[in-house]
């Protein structure tokens, strides 16, 4: 039980590979890019995933590479920050993660720290699945046909090695209401070391945010909608200029350079819930098997932290797929659950519809450090405690 194919290579298909690796099995990883994304904006690792990214030897990189966010805040229409949440908000445990990084900047980490101990075949996918009493013959679009002894979907909540081993995509993804747009723009916003959020009504919100290069901001537009057939990229910026016509704040200027940017991004904010994340010789992995939604945050660090128990268990059931794949569910069910619990208000709080609504929301967050039932809130949005960490056979480093 040692060949592993790998079907994405971002986030969780680069740190699985690292741990495959460690563990003696051969991982190949295909992704249908041409090259490892560079694209992609902030994300962020906290807690657990912390601890997965020092024993694997990379923390003081990545918070070298780390983007510089000492928190966020609400503005209105002026500008005027009308609530704050610094990154020590609710414990550490607000928007702003412990480390925050772009997500070009960790594959790129990842990946040349596995560049050498892993297959890569980029420009190509998956394009069926046959599974026998001894492997899975994979077909491919450009290379020829290969046999495993297991297949990891890694490749993200529109999971093509999801929809050929368990079905379509219908039947896992839960879309909740919103819509949301990402590129990078080029600073002529004066963004710092700080994010900044802007609600309008009518469920909207826009966003500037840091990146580790100064002279580009990262732009985030978002809106409650029913289901929408969006199209192409032409289709799908028209449709957000159109949503945020007339909008006041820094949002006319961020539309004019949307329409140029190359990285543009729009999807659905979705869920996926699995009652299960194997079958067969077939397992997922990471936003694949339970994406929390970017509303919910969490995606990275499930990522990494799902690679470091999958590797393990794979090495400590000794070739027993079935008992690893048991044994990583177990491991992983609960922080999962916990990881998909969506912040309070849910899309109505990310995107309140009213003025008035607005209002209450920035007021609740300036008055929560000071109610007493704070530590409350703070203990409930942090989701360390939802899984401990076993060692797989090397030893754990402490935190400091």
């Amino acid at each position: 039980m040692k060949s592993i194919l790998i079907s994405g290579a971002g986030i969780a298909g680069h740190a699985l590979a690292y741990w495959l690796h460690r563990h003696g099995f051969t991982p190949t990883v295909i992704e249908r890019a041409p090259a490892p994304r560079a694209q992609g904006h902030t994300v962020d690792l906290r807690g657990v995933s912390v601890d997965v990214v020092r024993r694997m030897g990379l923390l003081d990189e990545v918070r070298r590479a780390a983007v510089d966010s000492g928190g966020m805040s609400y503005v209105d229409a002026t500008g005027r920050r009308v609530a704050d949440m610094p990154a020590s908000f609710l414990g550490g445990n607000g928007l702003v993660g412990e480390v925050e990084i772009l997500r070009g900047d960790l594959v790129d980490i990842l990946h040349r720290a596995t560049g050498d101990e892993a297959e890569y075949v980029f420009d190509d996918t998956i394009t069926s699945l046959t599974q026998t009493h001894d492997g899975v013959r994979v077909t491919f679009e450009r290379s020829a046909s290969r046999v495993f002894d297991l297949v990891v979907g890694a490749d993200g909540a529109h999971s093509v090695t999801r929809s050929l081993a368990f079905g379509e995509e219908a039947r896992f993804g839960r879309e909740l209401g919103c819509y949301l747009a990402y590129f990078t723009a080029p600073n002529v916003f004066g963004i710092q070391d700080w994010e900044l959020f802007h609600n309008m009504p009518g469920r909207r919100v826009a966003a500037l945010r840091p990146s580790r290069r100064a002279e580009e901001v990262k732009v985030l537009f978002g809106f409650a909608s029913k289901p929408l057939d969006h199209g192409d990229v032409r289709r799908q910026k028209q449709i957000v200029a159109e949503v945020f016509a007339g909008a006041g704040w820094q949002v006319p200027a961020m539309l004019r350079e949307m329409a140029a940017a190359t990285d543009f991004y729009f999807d659905a904010a979705t869920q996926v819930v699995m009652d299960t994340w194997s079958r067969g010789r077939v397992v997922l992995l990471g936003d694949a098997g339970y994406s929390p939604s970017p509303l919910g945050g969490g995606g990275t660090g499930l990522a990494v932290v799902g690679a470091y128990v999958l590797a393990g268990e794979l090495a400590e059931a000794g070739g027993d797929h079935p008992a690893a794949f048991a044994a990583y569910e177990r491991e992983m069910r609960g922080f999962v659950q916990q990881s998909q619990k969506l912040p309070p208000g849910g899309v109505k709080g990310f995107v309140p519809k009213t003025r008035s609504v607005i209002r209450l929301r920035n007021l609740s967050i300036r008055l929560l450090p000071h109610m007493p039932w704070a530590g409350l809130v703070e203990r409930m949005a942090d989701r360390s405690d939802a899984i401990t960490l076993k060692n797989y056979g090397f030893a754990a480093t402490p935190r400091p």
